[in-house]
């Protein structure tokens, strides 16, 4: 059955990936998405709408969710470093407008909501992650996650909101040329025959995972019977850990050419080692990653090289802040 999606953040790296599946199946997009970050052009020929504003416009809000019957919410101020420069602005983008965004659904009467989380909200713990290890966010970027994860939860316990949370492995995919990440930056690096920089020694490890599993992570949240993800966490990766000097290896590959390498400080705020305990995913939602980092690298390295000989896509550029997803 067609339902009608209001996917936040839905023009930026995600939530372009998100809107293509979704409007595959049938269902009726809204984006809502103040292009400060996201890129309209990543949508042509899609079937969406548009409502560009922000989060804090609560008026929009109010007529986003009206009518919805799921939420999904991706738009973010993402990543770390500028959550350590900036901690207010990160607890008002990814706490208090989450809030008015939960209880603007909540008065709609919106059915179900799907929070794009992080596993910056476990912070340092023993691997894998997994959603029973007690949180440790060792960033004020975990912290605003891991706070927002809690009002998600109290909304489906007060309320009665079918509200779930997904926490999203490091991502990785096309429809990111705008995107600070460490796979798009040396990307783009790579194929202009640039080096790249690792912080560190490059043995700190991560949870790569393919954009177009974390949107079909989202669509079996969408689809699973309420008992099974209303208040939940689950992890969404691959459950493979892999090291930054394995990335750099694969991203070499993926461009046909070895990689010169700089090695620049550790970033704070980081941690050493993340990998994510999938099984929850399986068993609750029928989900596990299918893209292996190979085959995902070279599909990325593909779109980047397109993207780079487009007029219009190639002026889409790294933003200062690495936001929406």
């Amino acid at each position: 059955m067609s339902r009608t999606i209001l996917v936040t953040g839905g023009a930026g790296f995600l939530g372009s990936n998100l809107v293509r599946l979704l409007a595959s199946r049938g269902d009726t997009v809204r984006v809502l998405d103040d292009l400060s970050i996201g890129r309209p052009e990543y949508l042509a020929g899609v079937p969406h709408s548009l409502s560009r504003a922000s989060l804090a416009d609560a008026v929009a809000v109010r007529e986003a969710v009206e009518g919805a019957d799921a939420v999904v919410h991706l738009a973010a101020r993402a990543g770390i470093p500028d959550s350590v420069a900036d901690p207010l602005g990160t607890l008002e983008a990814n706490v208090s407008q989450t809030v008015g965004l939960l209880d603007a659904a909540r008065l709609a009467r919106v059915e179900r909501f799907v929070f794009a989380s992080s596993n910056a909200a476990t912070g340092d713990h023993e691997l894998p992650a997994d959603e029973n290890d007690l949180p440790h966010p060792v960033s004020p970027y975990g912290a605003s996650k891991l706070a927002a994860e809690a009002y998600c939860q109290a909304y489906a316990g007060t309320y009665g909101m079918a509200a779930c949370i997904l926490r999203f492995s490091n991502a990785y995919g096309p429809y990111s040329a705008h995107k600070k990440s460490v796979v798009a930056a040396w990307l783009r690096a790579a194929i202009a025959g640039r080096p790249i920089t690792i912080h560190g020694d490059g043995h700190q490890t991560r949870d790569f995972v393919f954009a177009d599993d974390l949107a079909q992570a989202v669509c079996a949240a969408l689809d699973a019977p309420r008992e099974r993800i209303a208040g939940e966490v689950f992890q969404a990766g691959t459950g493979i850990e892999t090291t930054i000097v394995e990335l750099a290896a694969a991203v070499g590959e993926a461009v046909g050419r070895q990689l010169e390498v700089f090695h620049g400080p550790p970033r704070e705020g980081d941690v050493r080692r993340n990998v994510s305990r999938v099984d929850k995913a399986a068993a609750r939602l029928g989900y596990r990653a299918s893209v292996p980092l190979a085959e995902g690298m070279a599909e990325t390295a593909r779109w980047f090289r397109t993207a780079l000989a487009d007029p219009v896509l190639a002026a889409v550029g790294p933003h200062e802040r690495s936001g929406s997803e």
